[in-house]
């Protein structure tokens, strides 16, 4: 029999020789007695043609369908000039079709199974099987490939051990909730799906293994977002005897690798650095997108010089007043568009938004258009608009109040004005770390400290004097990599010394008990040479998603969950039948929707 040949592979080299192919009928195409097949496979698409000078063959085709599987023997010719088909890598010739058979018949897709289908997600997740045959579903499966191998060799390379930790866990609580998976060997008790492998791979460091990845499934049974799901991909990794430069240099030639083999990109030698507090003050999120300005200026002491009430009693009571300048701004907004950003802010909790126009600096107040102007008086307009740099033709917005809401508020409308102004060049890709970020963040529910990033991750080390006296004024050893203003992965050095990891559940308010009950495994093996490590995890299905320039994680996912955390295809999650229920000494309880 003679080998099979990939029906993308075909060209001009090829004419004459005798070939054999199989995939999926993609057109059906009668042109005067001639019938022509699309056929496609994972590589491609080729035409098939069949002369009526085959009978039996002739109709056969004919008669294919949409989907039908088949296999074809034939001969390599070339097309005619008139009729070469440039879009295509193998339209410059065709297959004479001397033999066809059906594999398989296919029914009548419930979709057409093409790039350009326009059925809805819900559709396509039910019958993803047929979604992931269209072209462009499998150039990104191809890219994951890419990607996934790619990260290997780096990781190979840099003398990792690729080793595989526990998917059936104890649950240790200390973020999203578990996935709870019941024993029937213990009746009573459960394990738990990995939401990371982080205590397993410190484990491993304290076996001396130096160096670990893992591309790592986990699982977190989170509140139902847009764009998360509850089974995701990591590319995981934790070193030894390193400091969080050696992290970061690690994670830099991991992602330049991932790029180059994935989209072609050549990404820099190195990576800017940039403070929490810094990139929280400037762009007033801490995941800042640095492709464009709109950079934030703090005029909180400025304004406890005004009697306007808005901006005196936040400046007088702890809270925060920013200004960001948008260049030409004036001139391109409107009063409607600038309602509509009144109404965007009032998103993240801010009950307005101020702002005004520079016509005229050389003519004050008089030169100034805003509803605000009148409450400021002619010294404090002329240090602000010194402040930000204003010039004529430009808007200025205002946020006021509590510190969070207005860097939420000024932050995510800086993102969305970058956007609707076209403030950003298409294939600017700018990677920028988030470091030094605070240790703990204030829990106003429990009245406590929590960990901001996790329970494992290592103070500065200059710092760690204040970890009872002052724990919310603490920088951690943690960083994050942001790329484009999306985070794409972090970590951090942990915590190696039992002493240490005590003062810090303590300050958390983890009692010795607790924290025996939650980590003892973990606390113990401190305790037995642990050396100082750090490392840090990728969100591969996220950096996938930005490579492919798509929106939704979904579609770099063989077979994701819906947002409600369902497959349509499979139906999970299902009912199990009270036998199963038994074994697992479990049972039913009737749950009342509230009508």
């Amino acid at each position: 029999m003679l080998p099979r040949t990939q029906c993308g592979d075909f060209r001009v080299m090829h004419i004459g020789q005798t070939v054999r192919l199989n995939g999926w009928v993609q057109t059906n195409r009668d042109h005067g007695g001639v019938t022509f097949l699309d056929v496609r496979d994972r590589s491609g698409l080729v035409q098939i043609v069949v002369h009526p000078d085959t009978p039996e063959i002739h109709k056969l085709a004919h008669a294919m369908r949409q989907q039908d599987v088949i296999e074809v023997v034939g001969e390599v010719i070339a097309r005619s000039d008139a009729t070469v088909n440039g879009s295509i890598p193998t339209g410059e010739i065709e297959v004479k079709a001397s033999d066809i058979v059906v594999l398989n018949s296919s029914e009548t897709p419930p979709f057409l199974v093409e790039d350009d289908c326009d059925t809805s997600e819900q559709i396509r997740l039910e019958y993803r099987y047929l979604d992931l045959r269209r072209p462009k579903m499998q150039k990104f499966m191809e890219l994951r490939h890419r990607v996934t191998h790619a990260a290997r060799n780096y990781l190979d390379s840099q003398k990792f051990l690729e080793i595989e930790t526990p998917i059936l866990n104890k649950s240790t609580p200390e973020g999203a909730r578990d996935y709870l998976v019941p024993s029937r060997v213990y009746p009573g008790s459960f394990y738990a799906l990995p939401q990371s492998p982080q205590i397993f791979k410190q484990l491993l460091m304290v076996a001396g293994m130096d160096r670990y990845y893992q591309i790592a499934r986990c699982f977190r049974d989170e509140d139902l977002r847009a764009d998360r799901q509850p089974e995701f991909t990591q590319v995981d990794l934790e070193l030894s005897f390193v400091d969080q430069e050696d992290v970061m240099a690690v994670a830099e030639g991991l992602l330049r690798a991932m790029f180059d083999a994935g989209v072609g990109i050549r990404l820099p030698e190195e990576f800017p650095r940039i403070t929490y507090n810094d990139a929280m003050a400037r762009y007033g999120l801490d995941r800042p997108d640095v492709r464009f300005g709109l950079e934030h200026v703090d005029v909180t002491e400025l304004m406890k010089k005004v009697e306007f009430k808005v901006f005196r009693e936040p400046a007088d009571n702890g809270g925060l007043i920013k200004v960001m300048r948008v260049p030409n701004g004036g001139e391109q907004l409107s009063r409607k568009q600038i309602d509509d950003y009144t109404k965007f802010v009032s998103i993240y909790g801010a009950r307005g938004l101020a702002w005004i126009k520079v016509n005229d600096l050389s003519d004050l107040p008089g030169g100034l258009q805003s509803p605000i102007v009148k409450f400021l008086p002619e010294d404090v307009l002329s240090e602000l608009l010194h402040a930000c740099g204003a010039a004529n033709g430009d808007i200025l917005f205002f946020g006021a109040g509590d510190t969070k809401i207005v860097n939420d508020a000024l932050g995510h409308l800086r993102v969305k004005l970058g956007h609707d102004l076209n403030l950003i060049a298409e294939n600017d890709h700018r990677f920028v770390w988030v470091v030094d970020f605070p240790m703990f963040a204030w829990n106003e529910d429990e009245k406590r400290p929590e960990a901001l990033h996790h329970p494992f991750t290592a103070p500065r080390e200059d710092e760690l004097h204040k970890l009872e006296s002052d724990p919310l004024n603490i920088c951690s050893q943690a960083y994050d990599l942001v790329w484009n203003g999306t985070e794409i992965g972090g970590g951090s050095i942990r915590i190696h010394s039992p002493e240490v990891q005590s003062r810090v559940f303590k300050t958390l308010g983890i009692s010795d008990e607790e924290a025996n009950e939650k980590f003892g495994f973990l606390v113990k093996a401190l305790k037995y040479g642990a050396p100082p490590h750090g490392g840090l995890a990728f969100g591969l299905d996220r950096v996938l998603a930005l490579m492919a320039g798509v929106d939704s994680i979904r579609d770099v996912i063989a077979f994701p969950k819906t947002q409600k955390a369902a497959d349509p295809m499979s139906e999970a999650p299902g009912e199990v039948s009270e036998e199963q229920l038994k074994e697992l000494g479990l049972r039913k309880r009737r749950i009342l929707q509230e009508s």
